[in-house]
């Protein structure tokens, strides 16, 4: 048994059992042996791999959409604020594409999200030397006041969710327990007192609702932010619209799908996004909200082929491969092109955001 197990199973025996939220803000980021807080969860030796690592295209077209947005905008001081940063790949290629435009880099401060101290490590060592003015938040408290680009890359998906079921009963909210039969985790429903009643959105008997507090919370204060002193965001992650998809909480590791309840801390716990959710935040804040598209037409748009094409020229056969591969893992519907979204959001309605 885990460390971290016996400190669920607990706190579980102490308190009762957990909502879905509670285990997963456990299993990811509890400070001594949360998922996130000591390891390296990224690459081919890792659990899983991300659109900056998959290709350096990614994070030069992200840069590329940013220079337009400050252009557009006018000039001036920007603040860049990077939600969940990962190893640092993201801006490493954002800040390379871009230092060829003129006044950007002498306008920038580059302001990167993170709580977990082994990717912090991470990123200062990839980051170090790249641009001269690179600071690191805990939260989103702290930004400074001056106009800014919220970029969030896979970061909403592992915010923890609440997950409810319509039963014949009333909704029930879904939490984890301890089976009494064998000792391990399981799923249990709890009753809230909530009676369903015809009419209205209908969901199906016994299916699962996501909610994910969290990221309300989170978007809230960007759009807070870009309200106060103007500003956009860039959203890409895997996700929905059009209403709830069930249960899409999983847990990854070495690539593969694993069991979300065993040996917690030791898989990355995701759940899909609900783009809904946060087009409708940023628009109750009277923010002009563009999208989602999807990740391939985003991208494609930005001239993903045409870098590839430009990169292609001076490649060997080696990096070739790794080109082609990645702006097929990256754009084709087959692969990442479809099930990830790209949600814009600006201040000013009259800015047509690239890439939408």
């Amino acid at each position: 048994m885990t460390a971290l197990l016996e400190i669920i199973k607990t706190r579980i025996r102490d308190h009762g059992p957990l909502t879905v939220a509670e285990y997963m803000e456990l299993a990811l980021a509890h400070p001594e042996h949360g998922y996130y807080m000591h390891r390296d969860p990224l690459g081919a030796e890792g659990d899983f791999t991300t659109s900056p690592e998959i290709s350096q295209m990614f994070g030069e077209l992200i840069g590329a959409w940013t220079a337009a947005y400050w252009q557009m905008s006018g000039g001036g001081d920007l603040a860049i604020v990077e939600l969940g940063p990962g190893r640092g790949t993201l801006m490493r290629d954002l800040l390379r594409a871009t230092a060829h435009v003129p006044g950007f880099h002498e306008s920038l401060l580059v302001l990167l999200v993170e709580t977990s101290p082994q990717l912090k490590r991470m990123q200062r060592a990839l980051l170090t030397g790249k641009h001269s003015r690179i600071a690191w938040l805990p939260d989103l408290t702290q930004l400074p006041e001056v106009r800014t680009v919220f970029i969030a890359n896979e970061f909403f998906d592992a915010l923890p969710i609440r997950q409810f079921v319509k039963t014949p009963e009333g909704l029930k909210e879904r939490l984890v327990d301890i089976d009494t039969d064998t000792g391990e985790l399981h799923f249990t429903l709890q009753e809230m007192g909530i009676r369903l009643v015809k009419g209205g959105t209908h969901y199906g008997d016994r299916e699962i609702v996501e909610s994910c507090p969290l990221a309300r919370t989170v978007a809230t204060q960007m759009a807070a932010h870009m309200r106060a002193f103007s500003g956009a965001a860039l959203m890409i992650d895997y996700g929905y619209t059009g209403g709830s998809r069930g249960n899409t909480l999983q847990a990854v590791r070495k690539h593969a799908f694993f069991p979300v309840l065993k040996d917690p801390g030791t898989a990355d716990l995701t759940a899909h996004v609900d783009f809904d959710m946060l087009a409708q935040v940023f628009e109750e804040a009277r923010l002009d909200v563009q999208g989602p598209v999807t990740q391939g037409e985003f991208l494609l748009r930005l001239g993903a082929k045409l870098r590839a094409e430009a990169l292609l020229e001076r490649a060997n056969a080696a990096q070739r491969e790794t080109i082609i591969s990645g702006l097929h893992r990256l754009t084709a519907p087959s692969e990442m092109g479809e099930l990830f979204k790209v949600l814009g959001v600006c201040d000013d309605p009259r800015l047509s955001l690239a890439g939408f």
